[in-house]
């Protein structure tokens, strides 16, 4: 396949640049698919999202991404020189995710704690930009020179070990010193709104550089209205890095490569997800984050809990093993996250859907709106 036939025409304007007045007030496009082949229709309905639970059946299992956003963006400089922007990726592992070399693998522990990669010493990866100055041993200065770290050895595309002293306390650092990483599609600089609202009002475990984005439209008062209809909610944690906003840069789709993620699914999740498919009841994903998390983790349409990483690439041609509906943004075009909900549910399907979605100017992307598909 190739990437030229995930290309759509998106007005500029179509790109939220803040969010709804308030959580559940951003319009939900609800698409319940007729039969499974792309040449089958569709029904479309529209509301808004604090109407969710009138979708939704007894039964049901939503599973949600709890991982919270860092304040992971700081101002840098070289010490020899030159201003930096820096975006605190996560702590840099004592060794790279094994296993996490092919696309849609997963590498699980037996345990079901909160990710948090084991590292040598005070290290992070941290995204610096411009990267083209940046040398090993050469020193980085954060907190207008009251915080010093020195560059260890490239990391990846832009990104550097960068070594802090034993004792500094890299996330006071970050909670102290640092701006919510917006996406770069908003053309904005982070503001007190953003502190909030770039948040989900569950997030629990921090670790994420971007917000699980579906998730921003639900308040407790959804949330109450979902359990009060029947449907069970469960969570696990994937801690989104910046591999979310690469592009992807071959004409041949299958040959990106999506960055790994620390995941954590507890006992619990496991259990009601497994239980859930045993009783041929729906599994509903809140966002592509969660997909990728279960669907990588699947093993025989059953997951363990654990934590590991993943690097689970989802595109047309993909069957699913847990997920049977999910909530989502819209998304950009060519993106990865447009090739997943294209390989859940069918290419001319979804181009159907965002057609509807433009003409009736939805809007996209991480403060856009939302939908549900079933």
């Amino acid at each position: 396949m190739r990437l030229s036939e995930f290309q759509f025409e998106l007005p500029e304007d179509r790109i939220a640049q803040r969010p709804a007045d308030e959580r559940d007030a951003s319009r939900l496009l609800v698409v319940r698919r007729e039969g499974e082949g792309d040449s089958d229709g569709e029904t479309i309905e529209h509301a808004r999202f604090r109407d969710l639970a009138r979708f939704l059946e007894p039964g049901d299992l939503l599973v949600r991404n709890d991982s919270r956003v860092l304040p992971a963006r700081l101002a840098a400089s070289l010490e020899t020189g030159g201003r930096l922007e820096a975006l605190f990726v996560r702590p840099a592992p004592a060794e790279e995710p094994a296993g996490a070399a092919e696309a849609g693998s997963a590498t699980e522990s037996d345990s079901s704690q909160d990710p948090a990669p084991g590292r040598e010493g005070n290290a992070w990866i941290v995204l610096i930009r411009p990267s083209k100055r940046m040398r090993p041993g050469r020193a980085v200065l954060f907190a207008n020179g009251a915080v010093t770290a020195r560059a260890v050895a490239p990391a990846g595309e832009g990104e550097w070990v960068l070594a802090f002293d034993e004792g500094e306390d890299v996330l006071a650092l970050l909670h102290a010193h640092g701006r919510m990483p917006l996406p770069p599609y908003i053309k904005r600089d982070a503001d007190d709104t953003d502190v909030a609202r770039y948040q989900t009002v569950y997030a629990d475990h921090g670790g994420s550089v971007a917000a699980p984005t579906a998730g921003l439209h639900f308040t407790d008062e959804v949330f109450d209205d979902l359990r009060a209809r029947g449907v069970a909610i469960e969570s696990l944690t994937l801690h989104v890095g910046p591999g979310t906003f690469r592009p992807i840069r071959t004409e041949n789709i299958e040959e990106h490569t999506i960055e790994a993620e620390a995941y954590s699914i507890p006992k619990r999740t496991a259990d009601a997800v497994n239980a859930a498919r045993l009783a041929g009841r729906r599994v509903l994903a809140v966002g592509t984050t969660t997909v990728r998390t279960l669907e990588g983790a699947a093993q025989g349409g059953t997951i363990a809990p654990g934590h590991g990483w993943t690097d689970a690439y989802i595109y047309p041609g993909f069957e699913p093993a847990i997920v049977s509906g999910m909530i989502t943004n819209f998304h950009l075009p060519d993106s990865s996250l447009f090739l997943l909900v294209c390989g859940l549910f069918g290419t001319e399907r979804m181009k159907r859907v965002y057609t509807e979605a433009i003409a009736r100017e939805y809007r996209f992307y991480s403060y856009g709106d939302a939908m549900l598909v079933l």
